[in-house]
C-alpha cells in the first residue's frame, strides 16, 4: 500500500485549562502547530497503524469488512480515502452497537467502528497519544505505553503501606457513555490548532450508533471498542489526576476505576465530597452513589484484586475474581458440550494461562491452591460421569484395587461426592492431569 506546603481546600479553583500542574507549579502546555493532519497520514505512523487494527482484530463493522479483508480494499481505494481526509470531507460509517455482560450482571455497551474507521482512528490515537503522554499524571496507568493493571494496584498497595489505610472508591456512573463531547473537543484544542483533524475527531465522535437496523445520534460519550476511545479517556481524566495532585491526594487510576487514599475515614468523607462536586460540576460526570464508598482496602476491590487486612498488606485476588474464574470453568467443563477430555483441558489451559498472566502477580497464594485442588476435582467428575457404566473397570486398569473400585462404582453417592473419594483420586492424581497440561494457578 503506497501511504505518504499546606494542602490547598477540596473546594479550590481548578487548575487552568491548557495547564498542568506538580503541587502548586503549574507546567504551561505547549501550544502545537497546525500540521497534526500532515503526521497523523505520515507513511511509517499509518504502517504501524494498520499493523496494530490487524494484531487487534476484532469484529467487522456496519459494512461487515474484516480486518482480513481490509488491504485489499485500502490498495485499491487509498488515494481517494486519502485525499478526503487531507481536504476535511471523509466521515466515519455509524458505529455498530454490541452488548457484553459484565459481572454485576448488567450489559456493558460496545460500540465497533468498521476496519477503515479503526484504522484511521489508530493513526490518530497514535499522534494524540505523543502529545499528551509526556504530561499524564504518572499515577495513570490505563491505556499507556509500558504501564498495566498490575502496577496500578502496587502502587495503591505502596500507599496503604505507607500509613494511608482507608480509601476513598469512586465509581463513575458509566463513565464512557457519558463524556461530554463539546468540553472533550475544548481540552483536545489546547494542544491541537489543526482544524481538520479536531473536525475528524469530532465527526468520529458524533458517528451514529447502530444498533440493528436502527441508528440513533451521539451527543456524548466515547463509545468501548475504537482505538481512539482510549487516549481520549485518559485526556478526560488526566484534568481528574492532576487536581488530585494539586489537593495533596495519594491515588492509582487505571482509565475509569480510581482509588483515593486517606489516613483517616473523616478525612476520607471530606475528600469524597469534594472529589465528587469537583467530578459532578468540572467534569460533567456522573458519579455513582450506590457503588461509590469510602472503607477499608482490603473491603473493595481494585481492577480484580483486594489486599490482605494482616500487617504487609499482600496483594491477593478478590473474591469477585475468583467466582468469575470458577463459572468459566464450569461452562469449560459442562458435560454436554460433548468433548472429549483432551479437548476440555485444551481450552481449560488456553484460558487458565491467560488468567495466570493477568493475576500472576497476587502475593496471598492460598486462594490459587484451592482453586486448582477445584479445577482437578471438577475433572475426575467430568471423567467419573464419561466412564459411566464402566467406572469399576476404568478404575481396576488405574490401579485401585478391586475392593475400592466395587465400593466406589456402586456407591449412592452422585459424581461430586465420589469425585473426591479415595478411588478416584488414586487413579487420577495430580501428575496425570499436569501430564495433560494442565497448568498450577498457584505459584
Amino acid at each position: 500500500m503506497d501511504m505518504a506546603p499546606d494542602r490547598p481546600s477540596d473546594e479550590a479553583s481548578p487548575p487552568a485549562m491548557g495547564e498542568a500542574h506538580v503541587a502548586d507549579t503549574p507546567i504551561q502546555l505547549p501550544i502545537i502547530e497546525p500540521s497534526l493532519m500532515a503526521q497523523v497520514l505520515d507513511k511509517e505512523n499509518l504502517v504501524r497503524a494498520l499493523k496494530q487494527v490487524r494484531r487487534n482484530k476484532g469484529a467487522a463493522g456496519v459494512d461487515g469488512m474484516t480486518t482480513e479483508q481490509q488491504s485489499f480494499y485500502l490498495h485499491a481505494h487509498w488515494p481517494t480515502l486519502k485525499e478526503s481526509l487531507i481536504t476535511g470531507h471523509y466521515r466515519p460509517q455509524p458505529v455498530r452497537r454490541v452488548e457484553i455482560p459484565k459481572a454485576d450482571g448488567k450489559m456493558r455497551k460496545l460500540g465497533i467502528p468498521t476496519v477503515i474507521d479503526r484504522f484511521v482512528q489508530q493513526a490518530i490515537a497514535q499522534v494524540i497519544s505523543g502529545l499528551w503522554e509526556p504530561t499524564f499524571h504518572p499515577n495513570s496507568y490505563g491505556f499507556r505505553p509500558r504501564r498495566n493493571a498490575q502496577q496500578a494496584v502496587r502502587n495503591a498497595q505502596e500507599i496503604i503501606l505507607n500509613g494511608q489505610r482507608w480509601v476513598i472508591d469512586l465509581d463513575l456512573q458509566a463513565f464512557f457513555d457519558t463524556v461530554n463531547h463539546d468540553r472533550l473537543m475544548e481540552r483536545l484544542s489546547t494542544r491541537i490548532q489543526d482544524p481538520t483533524l479536531l473536525k475528524l475527531i469530532r465527526r468520529s465522535l458524533t458517528s451514529p450508533i447502530q444498533n440493528g437496523g436502527q441508528r440513533t445520534a451521539s451527543r456524548e460519550g466515547v463509545p468501548q471498542g475504537g482505538p481512539l476511545s482510549p487516549v481520549l479517556a485518559n485526556i478526560v481524566l488526566d484534568e481528574l489526576d492532576w487536581e488530585l495532585e494539586r489537593r495533596g491526594h495519594r491515588f492509582s487510576r487505571y482509565a475509569d476505576d480510581c482509588l483515593i487514599f486517606a489516613s483517616s475515614r473523616r478525612a476520607a468523607e471530606r475528600i469524597k465530597n469534594g472529589i465528587q462536586r469537583y467530578i459532578e460540576r468540572h467534569l460533567r460526570l456522573k458519579v455513582n452513589d450506590d457503588k461509590s464508598a469510602v472503607d477499608r482496602p482490603w473491603n473493595r476491590s481494585f481492577l480484580g484484586f483486594t489486599f490482605s487486612p494482616r500487617r504487609g498488606n499482600r496483594i491477593k485476588v478478590s473474591d469477585k475474581a475468583l467466582t468469575k474464574l470458577k463459572q468459566r470453568v464450569r461452562e469449560l467443563s459442562r458435560r454436554t458440550r460433548g468433548h472429549q477430555l483432551a479437548h476440555v483441558v485444551a481450552e481449560l489451559r488456553k484460558y487458565l494461562l491467560g488468567w495466570k498472566a493477568y493475576f500472576g502477580t497476587a502475593e496471598v497464594q492460598s486462594p490459587l491452591r484451592d482453586i486448582d485442588k477445584w479445577i482437578r476435582r471438577t475433572l475426575r467428575c467430568y471423567i467419573w460421569k464419561q466412564w459411566g457404566r464402566s467406572g469399576y473397570r476404568k478404575l481396576r486398569r488405574l490401579g485401585v484395587d478391586r475392593w475400592t473400585a466395587w465400593n466406589t462404582a456402586k456407591s449412592a453417592h452422585g459424581p461430586w461426592r465420589l469425585s473426591q473419594s479415595p478411588a478416584l483420586y488414586r487413579a487420577l492424581p495430580n501428575r496425570y492431569f499436569t501430564g495433560l497440561g494442565l497448568p498450577s494457578l498457584a505459584a
